[in-house]
């Protein structure tokens, strides 16, 4: 196969897909991973000109490294690791729910740091390889909300400056990709959502394409290894005492 490939967890719905799509256009070979979406991810391989599906539940203790090690045999030049596949869900700052902070910490954090080192030790490709972690705005604009999420994609960040002093070859290079809000989410109407996302400096509302394109970017840069960039229209550098979700709902424009 002459096109680089691209591994995008979580690819075949919202961001994900965003994901796929813009590395498609690019010109890459697209492997969209899935956990229950297979329809979903069928449908958007065929729709692409170089694609192929593979599913996993990265909840499980093995799938992460098993996951890399079958793809590491199949493509010969694995240029990219894009970590998105998360869970959203809400706990109380004041109260911890300990099923939610399992699973976010499972799949948002422990998942992505597993499927990096893997793909760094195993593997090829004909050019410097490049891991994209997901993060979130919350990072430098944290609230009290969504607690476990939060605390795992905080745990997700600590994950890149340490992966790229120590697992990666000078040749690779390890990033953070930090969107703001883009799509509804929670439980948010898209009338909601319209409002909430333009809650940031710019007053426009970031679209996934939007970071979609960045990934794309960093893929094929030379940017300086462990750092983040912040696609969110200047979301983070707010100071917000709560969810965007939650702003829009008590009156904030």
């Amino acid at each position: 196969m002459e096109k680089p490939a691209v591994l995008v967890t979580g690819g075949a719905l919202r961001l994900g897909a965003a994901f796929s799509q813009a590395f498609a256009d690019a010109g890459w070979h697209v492997v969209i991973h899935f956990r229950s979406s297979g329809e979903e991810a069928e449908a958007l391989a065929a729709r692409l000109p170089s694609a192929q599906t593979v599913k996993a539940d990265l909840a499980e203790d093995d799938a992460a490294e098993a996951l890399v090690r079958q793809l590491a045999t199949q493509l010969a030049d694995w240029r990219c690791l894009v970590n998105s596949a998360a869970v959203f869900a809400p706990d109380e700052v004041t109260a911890l729910d300990p099923e939610t902070f399992a699973k976010a910490m499972e799949v948002n954090a422990r998942a992505p740091a597993m499927l990096a080192q893997s793909y760094l030790a195993h593997a090829r490709a004909h050019s410097g390889r490049r891991v994209i972690q997901v993060t979130d705005q919350k990072l430098a604009n944290p609230n009290p909300d969504f607690f476990s999420y939060t605390m795992s994609k905080h745990a997700l960040a600590a994950t890149i400056p340490m992966l790229a002093m120590g697992a990666a070859r000078s040749e690779d290079r390890v990033y953070g990709l930090a969107p703001g809000a883009i799509l509804a989410s929670h439980d948010q109407s898209e009338d909601e959502a319209e409002r909430s996302h333009l809650l940031n400096l710019r007053r426009r509302r970031t679209t996934p394409a939007d970071v979609a394109r960045a990934a794309v970017m960093l893929a094929g840069g030379d940017l300086t290894s462990g750092e983040t960039l912040f696609v969110d229209s200047g979301q983070h550098l707010l100071s917000q005492p709560r969810d965007v979700i939650y702003l829009e709902r008590e009156g904030a424009r």
